[in-house]
């Protein structure tokens, strides 16, 4: 289980990258192709070509850590938000759940929730 503040927000390169990176190239890849900074606590996940790995940089307060998911079997799916041209897909953290399960996230359906309206 991963615990995340409600503020990080997580990313989903669209194109794929060569997973043999480890924290400097990753950490590139955020700056150059997605156009972020990798410091902000955010999430960013990047598939292979092939699509049965996946790693997530992410920028905790003592340095980056790298969480590495390699499926035995299946593919990840893609959120059905992915279009030609964009750089990065946001998702919510339900949606990381069921990506890290392998369910298609595009299948699943819940229930309305309430939560607290935001404050300005």
């Amino acid at each position: 289980m991963i615990l995340l503040p409600e503020a990080a927000r997580i990313y989903v390169a669209t194109q794929p990258v060569s997973l043999r990176r480890s924290f400097e190239g990753l950490s590139n890849e955020v700056r150059a192709v997605l156009s972020s900074d990798p410091l902000t606590g955010h999430l960013f996940l990047f598939l292979n070509k092939t699509r049965t790995q996946m790693k997530i940089l992410i920028w905790t307060r003592g340095g980056f850590t790298i969480l590495h998911k390699r499926l035995e079997c299946g593919r990840f799916n893609f959120p059905e938000r992915v279009v030609d041209g964009v750089a990065s897909v946001e998702i919510d953290v339900h949606e990381l759940s069921m990506l890290l399960e392998g369910l298609e996230v595009g299948r699943a359906r819940s229930s309305a929730r309430w939560s607290p309206p935001l404050r300005a």
